[in-house]
C-alpha cells in the first residue's frame, strides 16, 4: 500500500526494478532496503510489508528474474522457423544474461540466507536452468523436424551445452564483458550447432 492506502500496482516488479538499478549504479553493498524504496520511491518501509527482509528479497529478485528468462525460452516454441536458430537462442541467452545483473547473482550467492531462500524456491518448483534447458531442447527439436538443423544433432546435449555455458558466464562476468559475452555466446552456437 502507498503511504495514502492506495494499492501501488505491481510493486514487487518496482522494486525488482530499482534494485537492480541501485546495484548497476552504486555497487552490491548500496543495496539497503532504504536504497531501494528510495529508488522505487516508495514508503521506507514497504520492502518489509511485502519481504521478510533484504535476503528474501534478493532471493524473489532471482526466482522473479529466472522465471521470467525461463518464460522467454518457452517462447522460442513461436519461432520455429523463423530468423535463424543461433540468432533465436542467443536473444533468448542475452536476455537471460541481461535480466541478471552479475551484482546482484552475487548477493544471491553470497548472502547465506538470500541463497538458501533461492535454493529453496528452486527445490520448491520455480523455474530454473533445468526449465530453460527443457525449452531449448523442445525448440531445437522442433527446428530438426523443420529440417533447419540435422536430423541426427543431439538437441538435449546441444541444450545442456549452451544451459550450461549460460550458467558459467552469469556466475562469472563483471559487468563490462556484455559485449565479450555476447560473442562468446556466439561462438558456442556456431560450433554447436555446426554453422
Amino acid at each position: 500500500m502507498s503511504p495514502r492506502g492506495v494499492a501501488i500496482p505491481d510493486l514487487r516488479e518496482r522494486l525488482f526494478a530499482a534494485a537492480e538499478r541501485v546495484v548497476s549504479r552504486d555497487g552490491a553493498a548500496a543495496l539497503t532496503s532504504r536504497a531501494v524504496t528510495a529508488e522505487a520511491d516508495c514508503a521506507k518501509g514497504v520492502l518489509h510489508t511485502h519481504f521478510s527482509g533484504l535476503d528474501e528479497f534478493v532471493a524473489e529478485l532471482v526466482l522473479n528474474r529466472f522465471a521470467r528468462s525461463a518464460r522467454q525460452a518457452e517462447a522460442l516454441g513461436t519461432k520455429v522457423g523463423q530468423a535463424t536458430v543461433a540468432e533465436n537462442l542467443q536473444e533468448v541467452v542475452g536476455a537471460l544474461l541481461d535480466s541478471l545483473p552479475p551484482a546482484v547473482v552475487g548477493l544471491a550467492m553470497t548472502r547465506p540466507a538470500a541463497a538458501s531462500h533461492t535454493r529453496e524456491g528452486f527445490r520448491s518448483g520455480a523455474p530454473a536452468f533445468d526449465a530453460i534447458q527443457d525449452a531449448f531442447t523442445a525448440y531445437l527439436q522442433a527446428e530438426q523436424r523443420t529440417g533447419r538443423i540435422p536430423a541426427d544433432s543431439d538437441a538435449a546435449a546441444i541444450a545442456l551445452a549452451l544451459v550450461g555455458t549460460t550458467h558459467h558466464l552469469l556466475m562469472t562476468r563483471s559487468p563490462a564483458q556484455t559485449a565479450d559475452t555476447a560473442a562468446t555466446v556466439k561462438r558456442l552456437l556456431a560450433v554447436l550447432l555446426g554453422r
